[in-house]
């Protein structure tokens, strides 16, 4: 899963790509809002974490932006404690969730965890496909009850198809949700980091469908 944090405030900016990257996930930054609307606008983000007081451009304008031009992903807005405007002013801008600062970083993450678990339909913490479940609040992943470990590329990868069972996922796709912007992608390495992971899981989930992808799906499922 890929993520873009929006902070003009350097000290928190690298506290949250460190915390968000330890969890998982691939992160993109900007430091005004300018920048983070750009990326917003031109990368396939699956959530944003986005400061409301943002130099060159404020991060209402940035969410406005973005609503009117049809993008959907999920934002999470900060906030100062005091200010109760700022979050209406989110909230009517299109922000789907919001953090006061000053905030624990395990709030943060629980609220973005929950807000990708939201945006694809998933209730709980934990995502099962027949024998296999990953749990999103401890970076879990089980085959029978058995615990199963991956690298954090194979775990991102099996996320992402978790958070999209039963949908086809292109390599291309993959490779815009699964790295970040400066990364060195290559749509070759899905390839094997499918494999390495079918290897791991031993059960047949990750299907290959010719010519389109990848889909995650029950065993007895045909798609």
């Amino acid at each position: 899963m890929r993520l873009l944090v929006v902070e003009d405030d350097p000290d928190l900016n690298r506290q949250l790509v460190t915390a968000l990257g330890d969890a998982g996930y691939a992160v993109d930054t900007a430091t005004d809002g300018e920048e983070g609307h750009f990326l917003g606008d031109t990368e396939p983000y699956d959530a944003v974490i986005l400061d409301i007081g943002l130099p060159v451009m404020d991060g209402v304008s940035v969410l406005e932006n973005w609503r009117r031009d049809g993008r959907k992903m999920p934002v999470l807005i900060l906030t100062a404690r005091d200010r109760w405007s700022d979050k209406v002013a989110g909230f009517d801008a299109g922000a789907d969730d919001y953090v006061a600062k000053p905030f624990h970083m395990e709030e943060v993450l629980a609220r973005v965890r929950a807000l990708l678990r939201r945006a694809s339909g998933n209730a709980s913490s934990e995502m099962t496909c027949g024998e296999l479940a990953l749990d999103t609040s401890s970076a879990r992943v089980t085959v029978d009850g058995g615990a199963i470990k991956l690298t954090s590329l194979e775990f991102r990868l099996l996320s992402y198809m978790m958070h999209h069972k039963g949908k086809v996922i292109s390599r291309t796709e993959l490779v815009e949700h699964l790295y970040d912007q400066d990364f060195d992608r290559d749509s070759n390495t899905i390839e094997v980091f499918v494999g390495r992971l079918r290897k791991k899981l031993g059960i047949d989930v990750l299907k290959t469908v010719r010519g389109l992808g990848y889909c995650l799906s029950e065993p007895d499922d045909q798609s």
